[in-house]
């Protein structure tokens, strides 16, 4: 998938999701504080938003952030192809996200694969949301450090974290090597 059509992905979720809710601009650039003009251009496919925005976007309408680059229909089936899914890249740290899990009709849970560039850094903001978001983070390859809240973890291959996106947090690879994994994400609707 080109640059090109990841963000008219992007801008038409965001437009869908805005609309379903009933939301203006100026409702949702005060709920997520972004402003109105960014979220215009993003939706309208002309911003390359970073993880940053997308993820106070994904805030203020409720979602995951890896709903932002679900498909505008569901999945006809039970396979997510390779060829099929989604990876974008944020401007700002380089690293890349890739949707793996079919974008299945009112599924409660989303796999996202991440590669993270050597020591980037990514710091996100999120508070609490209308909807519960469970986050697990399973390291692949390589080795990251997670700050959720006041506490700091060091993963490496083989270990996993269970967070919920209710407070901030910064994800930073330390080492002068890419590192790998993968997110588990688990929505309590309410």
């Amino acid at each position: 998938m080109t640059e090109e059509s990841i963000h008219d992905r992007i801008a038409r979720r965001v437009r869908d999701l805005r609309a379903a809710r009933g939301m203006s601009l100026d409702a949702l650039a005060t709920q997520c504080g972004v402003s109105r003009s960014m979220l215009s251009l993003i939706e309208r496919g002309e911003s390359s938003p970073t993880a940053v925005v997308l993820e106070k976007l994904a805030g203020g309408l409720g979602v995951a952030l890896a709903s932002l680059f679900d498909p505008p229909e569901p999945a006809a089936g039970p396979v997510s192809r390779l060829a099929s899914q989604v990876a974008w890249r944020d401007p700002h740290s380089g690293y890349v996200r890739r949707n793996v899990s079919p974008a299945i009709a009112a599924s409660p849970a989303q796999i996202v694969d991440v590669s993270f560039p050597p020591h980037a850094r990514v710091a996100y903001e999120s508070g609490p949301r209308p909807s519960l978001v469970h986050q697990f983070v399973w390291m692949l390859e390589g080795v990251m450090e997670i700050t959720h809240g006041d506490q700091l973890y060091t993963l490496q291959a083989g270990d996993c974290l269970a967070m919920r996106l209710d407070r901030p947090s910064s994800f930073h690879n330390p080492a002068d090597t890419p590192a790998r994994y993968a997110v588990v994400l688990t929505t309590d609707h309410p």
